[in-house]
């Protein structure tokens, strides 16, 4: 009995340090993240400064330049129509919701914008809620001062402040840090989590940076569970007013996965493609042709147009689809 007693002493002990060392995030290293040791971003440029990613071009300038050159790199922005998708998703989604709260941009949290800053902008959730309303009135801003260009080529304030705008939306992004450092763990209770100085990549060692030092392999790296953080499932179900949005990660899941299929997502949109960091799809003919095949048959006939015969083109279109998932996504 006394062992047991002893035992059981013990046991509580450990259970109350383990508590305790939770408690106080010991082990756990959410405190060691970039917002973390930074504090969550009072304004835009706060946040733009915290994931800024220039330093990385002096030695990556290759991946540099494909990023660059690729969606990611205007992930809210784009070429101006996501941008203004953005203001769509805030007047007719949240902001016209009987019950999200939203009447004013000034009402707006950052909860609000999730459904799509979920995958556009991820490190939205390192800023306080003023910032997701400066977001809200820089979209709208830049709106009506792009259209006033339009109308007016000739006004200038309008320009400057569709130009000033632009930049800030262009600046924030899908960029290294985000890829390299915020979104490298997925388990992060069991993996840690992502830490300040550290960029995440395929291997271990020193990395030549004086604000990250280390390097570190990422377990997803190179897996596709790693992509599908952005381009999902389907609903994403655990936000408070669910969206549905991209679905290639469930069709590549549940259809090319179950069926055998064997190539990540990097394996084709980086590597076969030779498209590095531009990661491109639908935009780029090399993916184009390695994910779909067309067989066209066209032959020329005649039909009846009461007593007239007409000419007639028939046209005989068969598309395959051999990419990993369903096509068009998003």
């Amino acid at each position: 009995m006394k062992k047991l007693t002893w035992i059981g002493i013990t046991t509580t002990a450990l259970c109350l340090t383990a508590s305790l060392a939770f408690a106080l995030g010991a082990g756990v290293g959410r405190d060691g993240t970039i917002v973390g040791k930074k504090g969550k971003a009072k304004s835009l440029q706060q946040l733009i400064d915290m994931y800024d990613s220039t330093g990385c071009i002096d030695c990556h300038e290759d991946a540099h330049n494909d990023w660059a050159a690729s969606p990611h790199a205007r992930s809210i922005y784009g070429t101006g129509r996501a941008a203004a998708t953005m203001i769509t998703a805030m007047k007719n989604g949240f902001m016209s919701w009987e019950y999200s709260g939203v009447e004013k941009t000034k009402d707006i949290k950052v909860e609000h914008w999730m459904g799509c800053m979920k995958c556009h902008l991820p490190q939205l959730a390192d800023a306080e809620d003023k910032v997701a309303v400066e977001l809200a009135d820089t979209l709208l801003e830049w709106y009506d001062a792009a259209v006033a260009a339009v109308k007016d080529p000739e006004n200038k304030k309008a320009i400057a402040t569709r130009d000033k705008h632009e930049k800030t939306l262009t600046s924030l992004n899908i960029n290294c840090l985000v890829c390299h450092n915020r979104m490298a763990i997925t388990h992060k209770w069991t993996d840690g989590y992502p830490q300040h100085n550290v960029v995440y990549g395929l291997n271990d060692g020193a990395h030549d940076d004086e604000k990250f030092p280390k390097m570190k392999r990422s377990l997803i790296m190179d897996e596709s569970i790693f992509c599908g953080q952005c381009h999902g499932m389907g609903p994403n179900l655990e936000l408070e007013n669910p969206t549905q949005c991209a679905t290639a990660y469930g069709s590549y899941m549940w259809a090319y996965r179950a069926d055998g299929g064997q190539e990540s997502c990097q394996e084709c949109h980086m590597h076969k493609s030779g498209l590095g960091h531009k990661i491109l799809s639908y935009s780029d003919p090399t993916m184009i042709d390695m994910a779909l095949d067309f067989k066209v048959h066209a032959y020329a006939s005649q039909w009846l147009d009461g007593s007239t015969l007409r000419p007639k083109a028939v046209v005989n279109v068969e598309m395959v689809n051999r990419s990993g998932h369903g096509i068009p996504d998003g």
